[in-house]
């Protein structure tokens, strides 16, 4: 059996032509198309929960967005749950940003897609600061320091944070956290 890879132009135009439509729940990862995880209600609202504790982290010049596209690489347009990027949403009207300086994944039955392949290509694009918000252990996954390991692409840093800790993002090192911000 055969399986076809496409590539974020090949996903754009399906897009643009009405056979993908934009309100479907699918991502682009490693060229292959993802059926993004329901979501019940403390998934929903970790979302919300992170985004308003990250737009009071980074402040104005950071652009905190929600289940939007990230330009990844070549065959990888994922949607995390939140991603920081520089500058405002009008910065981004011509493409997808490209280069976030933190991605955020909630995860309940996802774990293993947001652990595996997830980390894997945001590893190998360089995304330095990965959080995962591990709704069934209640703790924050904060993995750090992309680089290869026996030549697959991983994260060489692993911190499991519990609720009563605070950390820091890479991009704004004056600013806390706190784990429990983030959790429902």
């Amino acid at each position: 059996m055969k399986t076809r890879r496409w590539t974020r132009r090949e996903y754009d135009r399906l897009i643009e032509l009405g056979v993908l439509h934009e309100d479907e729940k699918l991502e682009l990862l490693a060229g292959r198309m993802i059926v993004a995880e329901p979501q019940n209600p403390p998934h929903a609202v970790a979302i919300e929960l992170a985004a308003d504790a990250l737009r009071l982290a980074f402040g104005p010049g950071w652009d905190v967005r929600c289940q939007l596209p990230i330009a990844l690489d070549r065959v990888s347009e994922p949607e995390p749950d939140v991603a920081v990027v520089p500058g405002a949403p009008r910065d981004y009207v011509t493409g997808h940003p490209a280069r976030p300086v933190l991605v955020l994944e909630v995860a309940d039955w996802s774990l293993g897609l947001d652990r595996g392949l997830k980390a894997r290509r945001y590893a190998r694009a360089g995304l330095r600061d990965y959080w995962i918000v591990n709704l069934a252990e209640r703790i924050l996954e904060v993995r750090r320091a992309p680089g290869r390991d026996h030549g697959r692409w991983t994260y060489r840093s692993l911190d499991l944070l519990t609720a009563d800790v605070g950390l820091s993002p890479l991009a704004a090192p004056s600013a806390t956290v706190r784990v429990a911000d983030l959790l429902p």
